[in-house]
């Protein structure tokens, strides 16, 4: 990991306030403590609502967390190749924060992130804990819109319903991989990356 992105991922703390802060506190990006118990317990109060206001919350987060690091920046001006490794990056600093371990595949048609360790095997036992899944999905999705890469997303397998890890599937809706871009490591399919894992 490079040494920015340690010194990005330091927590600092304001005395005065009692309030934590990701980096810099010039960067403003405030951390709110919250236990995966805390958004389950909001999902269940929120009822039938909940899976698209954690979706909208998690989409929140990942679009905070990038412009934070990247702040006025312009990404319509960016090529992919920069876009993907900014992805990789935005992993890496999740995995830092405590989400678990991520990682991520580009596909000529889509994109494939999977968690290990995820925030939900906490609560395996309880059946509200699936909407933890949701954070990440949206996490995600929020970072993709702030790269502006169009994508339509969908969790493909998770550890909560006996897969080894969870899995999220972004299908890109304007366009296609360049074949120099695509992770070779593993087949075309989805099916063949996840038995290659």
């Amino acid at each position: 990991m490079s040494k920015r992105l340690k010194k990005e991922l330091q927590i600092m703390i304001d005395e005065k306030s009692g309030q934590l802060f990701l980096g810099d506190k010039k960067k403003d990006l405030r951390l709110l403590m919250l236990r995966p118990i805390d958004i389950i317990e909001f999902s269940e109060f929120a009822g039938a609502n909940a899976e698209d206001i954690l979706l909208w919350v998690g989409k929140s987060l990942g679009k905070s967390v990038l412009e934070k690091f990247f702040y006025n920046k312009d990404w319509s001006q960016e090529k992919l190749p920069t876009k993907k490794e900014v992805v990789f990056g935005i992993l890496e600093a999740l995995e830092l924060m405590g989400y678990g371990h991520l990682t991520g595949a580009f596909k000529k048609d889509h994109i494939l992130i999977k968690v290990e360790d995820s925030l939900s095997l906490d609560e395996q036992e309880n059946i509200m804990a699936k909407n933890l899944c949701l954070i990440y999905q949206g996490i995600m999705a929020g970072v993709f819109d702030a790269l502006q890469i169009d994508v339509d997303s969908e969790e493909i397998e998770c550890v909560l319903l006996g897969g080894k890890h969870c899995m999220f599937k972004f299908d890109f809706i304007t366009e296609e991989l360049d074949d120099s871009l695509i992770d070779e490591d593993s087949e075309e399919t989805v099916s063949g990356f996840l038995s290659s894992l």
